[in-house]
């Protein structure tokens, strides 16, 4: 079982202080925390950082992903390594992931102003984000009885913009420490969300 913290941004989302050599050496450092996937709002070039500088460690595993932005609100997608088109439908973005394999996470689906809702009820999703340190207990709680309705993995991450942020939520996942194996094992439902926050 390995701890990972699904949802991470860096500098490169424009509204993060989090600079992607801190945030490997953080993880390094961790006392069990050892994955994280870096999940930018609409660029993937954090991820290429963070994965370069973290090839001077053994270890700790980096997880290419996305917070897209899409007409109807965010949608974060694991395992790819491709941007799709800003401000994509909602149904197209399900697509483009769809045909790449990348897994497909609800984040915060009901938060203000970036969750998609109601729409989180049908669309074609691999994971629901139930622990969201950013998001009310209210709207984690109704994130937890969709996940549940729907029979879908419940996930956690910290969606860290500052530094102090960092690993408040996480997932733990029965799985090796490698990319594959830990987004074959989130399908699965192998995962357990869960929050360290004080």
């Amino acid at each position: 079982m390995i701890r990972i913290d699904l949802h991470m941004h860096t500098t490169f989302s424009g509204d993060s202080r989090i600079r992607p050599k801190f945030l490997v050496d953080q993880l390094y450092t961790h006392p069990f925390v050892k994955g994280v996937a870096v999940t930018d709002h609409d660029t993937l070039d954090g991820y290429v950082q963070a994965r370069r500088f973290a090839m001077a460690y053994e270890d700790i595993l980096i997880i290419p992903g996305i917070e897209v932005s899409t007409r109807q609100g965010h949608v974060t997608v694991l395992g790819i390594q491709e941007k799709p088109a800003y401000l994509l439908p909602i149904e197209a973005l399900i697509d483009f992931a769809r045909e790449r394999d990348g897994v497909i996470v609800i984040p915060h689906p009901y938060r203000r102003f970036d969750g998609i809702g109601n729409i989180a009820e049908n669309i074609q999703a691999d994971a629901i984000e139930i622990i969201n340190p950013h998001t009310t207990t209210e709207e984690n709680k109704m994130a937890e009885t969709l996940a549940k309705a729907r029979n879908l993995p419940s996930v956690a991450g910290s969606d860290a913009h500052e530094p102090r942020e960092m690993w408040l939520a996480y997932t733990e996942v029965e799985a090796e420490l490698n990319v594959d194996d830990v987004l074959s094992a989130i399908k699965k439902g192998k995962v357990k969300a869960t929050s360290s926050k004080l």
